[in-house]
């Protein structure tokens, strides 16, 4: 479980709150097990595909706040569905389950927009810490973790479509030093702020930016050159 570490960097909100899940995995016992264990923990799960054709449908049908996504499903894969339900549900947040940590479909699928994956033998414990966390908008990556993915896949080639202009200059050395794996304390302290001055400049970063999360934050960075792969 190296990949998926829940971050500290964000309020983990209210836990009688009660997340909506869709799983989507093309075996009937992970989607069982996962069931089971949601339910158990007080989150509800409103619906579950054997594919990701499936998986879009039921996200479309029941609007939830997380959807957990197999990255390998027949008819349509989970990378695809990922794109389909968060190009049609900006809210929702997704989580890829995987059995290969750090591959390139992982880097795909947070470059899609998802906000973290976990592998299928995830604890109990921690299914549910991430489902919420990533419910609450956090990070379920490492920073580090985040930015080694990213080196690793992320190849040469920036993504000029993104426009950076709306950001101040130092809303550009906040997103910098996010792409570099820095948590909010770091930050602070690199660019001697208070954490609450720093937590407005992310929040606002990722408003302007239409960012759903850290992890987005990084793969940004990267794709735009702010930050190169082994820059330090």
């Amino acid at each position: 479980m190296t990949g998926a570490v829940p971050q500290g960097d964000v309020e983990h909100g209210d836990m009688e709150r009660r997340p909506r899940v869709v799983i989507a995995d093309d075996q009937e016992l992970v989607r069982t097990g996962f069931r089971m264990i949601l339910t158990a923990r007080g989150i509800d799960v409103v619906a579950e595909a054997a594919d990701g054709a499936e998986a879009v449908a039921a996200a479309l049908a029941h609007r939830p706040d997380v959807a957990l996504l197999d990255i390998r499903m027949p008819t349509m894969d989970g990378l695809e569905a990922a794109r389909r339900i968060l190009d049609r549900l900006p809210r929702c947040r997704v989580i890829m389950l995987t059995t290969f940590d750090l591959d390139h479909y992982v880097y795909e699928a947070l470059a899609a927009g998802a906000s973290g994956f976990l592998l299928k033998d995830v604890t109990s414990a921690h299914l549910a810490a991430a489902v919420r966390l990533v419910d609450t908008g956090g990070a379920l990556l490492a920073p580090s973790i985040t930015r080694r993915l990213v080196e690793r896949f992320a190849g040469g080639t920036p993504a000029l479509h993104r426009d950076l202009t709306p950001l101040t200059p130092r809303e550009v050395e906040v997103l910098t030093l996010l792409g570099r794996g820095l948590s909010n304390t770091e930050l602070a302290g690199a660019l001697t702020l208070s954490e609450s001055t720093v937590k407005t400049h992310v929040a606002r970063i990722f408003a302007k930016l239409n960012l759903r999360d850290r992890t987005q934050a990084v793969v940004l960075a990267y794709e735009t050159g702010l930050v190169a792969p082994g820059g330090g």
